[in-house]
């Protein structure tokens, strides 16, 4: 009796039907779905590598140009280390010439002493 009852329920009830506006809404959202994947997302995506490779190259030139740059300094220390190395020869060498010409602008002193 109780199978009965079932089998007449599954029976007598009336077969779904799906509506014609849920079946088109799934297919406008999948087809929506297809062109953010594809006509959107992709071409980004290719951009985003673009512009990283891009960025790649700025940085290694950045890096060369700060190479020089290191390189440019190391070589202005260098001028200026000479620089003060023949200024401080150059100004023993004046005052040695001072002194040479104090020492000849006086010579009764120097060939008073010497007699």
């Amino acid at each position: 009796m109780i199978a009965d009852l079932l089998e007449s329920a599954v029976v007598d009830r009336p077969r779904a039907r799906l509506p014609w506006l849920i079946v088109a809404g799934s297919a406008l959202l999948a087809l929506l779905f297809l062109y953010v994947l594809f006509a959107a997302y992709l071409p980004a995506r290719q951009r985003v590598a673009q512009l990283e490779a891009e960025l790649k190259d700025v940085y290694a030139r950045e890096a060369a140009l700060q190479t020089r740059m290191a390189q440019q300094d190391q070589r202005t220390a260098l001028r200026d280390q000479q620089m003060a190395a023949l200024v401080a020869e150059r100004d023993a060498l004046a005052r040695r010439l001072e002194e040479a010409q104090r020492a000849l602008s006086a010579p009764g002193r120097s060939s008073a002493r010497r007699r």
